[in-house]
């Protein structure tokens, strides 16, 4: 799909945009009730932990300024970890510590924090400066990912992160996102991380994009971001598809992560997922959204639910195909 297209070409491919995206789907079906148990990262942890579903796990929370005087005794055991806001959007707020040298923490650039430096950042995240509509926050200290090493030629300095969305319960795209130098690490496709479209039938990346360019090799390490095989990817597809039950969204996003020692994880989930996901695969959503809704049924148990998936979208959809 060209990233310009003219409005006619746009609605053949099924693009759909933040208007059709918030009128046909969000409002449709996500209760509004439900966002809570996805806008707090710490709420959706500790309901995925009750279902025995893998997160990272939760060292601590500072919920006050009086806590984060004693940052120091929270942290002691802990060589590497990540602070995050509980109430954080796209990526911001979230500080990685990959170690510690002598009285300092390391960042993943190889830069130094004093615990002061630290607690001044606890205490900007409590004050809400990268929460939700800016209301104060917690402090969330949890384990930090362990990228699995199948992505070491395709990610700088961070931890890759894979967005499937899902509808009705049913798996309908996925991408990975890659951490780049200009991304600092992140896998954030708004600050420079690249998209890749992973094949739902196969799990194998097909297509990429980078600040709204087509891409197919790593700026940094010039390695292919093609036919690359994600691993474990029929457990990712299931974590997804449970996520619907959990939250009980019917339009939702999911972020997971491979650590190596942990296996697939659950980062967080979305009630209002962005719309790249259509770029880096080069297809529309709609037509994929719109044969979920055609279904005379939809399986209860998500395993039927991701072998549906599966089926659904192997190859490209009609539309796809005429690209």
């Amino acid at each position: 799909m060209a990233l310009l297209a003219s409005p006619r070409r746009l609605r053949q491919l099924g693009l759909l945009g933040m208007n059709g995206r918030n009128g046909d789907y969000i409002a449709r079906y996500n209760r509004r009730r439900q966002y809570p148990l996805v806008d707090d990262k710490r709420r959706t942890k500790e309901l995925a932990q009750r279902a025995q579903m893998s997160v990272p796990p939760l060292y601590g929370v500072v919920e006050t300024e009086h806590q984060a005087r004693r940052l120091g005794a929270l942290l002691a055991q802990h060589q590497d970890f990540v602070i995050k806001p509980a109430h954080g959007s796209g990526g911001d707020g979230i500080l990685v510590i990959v170690g510690r040298r002598n009285e300092a923490f390391v960042r993943g650039d190889g830069s130094l924090l004093r615990l002061e430096d630290l607690r001044f950042h606890v205490s900007n995240i409590l004050s809400g400066m990268y929460s939700l509509g800016g209301l104060p926050d917690q402090a969330m200290i949890e384990y930090r990912v362990n990228f699995d090493p199948v992505f070491d030629p395709v990610s700088y300095r961070g931890v890759p992160d894979v967005r499937i969305l899902v509808f009705l319960g049913i798996p309908a795209m996925a991408m990975i996102r890659l951490p780049t130098r200009a991304s600092d690490g992140r896998a954030n496709l708004h600050q420079g991380a690249i998209g890749v479209g992973i094949d739902i039938a196969s799990g194998m990346t097909r297509t990429g994009v980078l600040q709204n360019l087509l891409a197919q090799e790593h700026p940094d390490t010039g390695h292919s971001i093609v036919g690359l095989t994600i691993p474990q990817w029929p457990k990712l597809l299931e974590l997804a598809a449970r996520c619907h039950d959990l939250a009980g969204l019917g339009y939702l996003g999911v972020d997971l992560v491979l650590d190596r020692d942990r296996g697939p994880l659950i980062l967080e989930l979305n009630a209002r997922p962005g719309l790249n996901i259509q770029l880096a695969n080069r297809a529309g959503l709609r037509h994929r959204l719109a044969r979920i809704e055609q279904l005379e049924s939809i399986p209860a148990a998500a395993g039927e639910r991701v072998a549906l998936a599966r089926q659904l979208f192997a190859g490209p959809t009609p539309a796809e195909a005429t690209d």
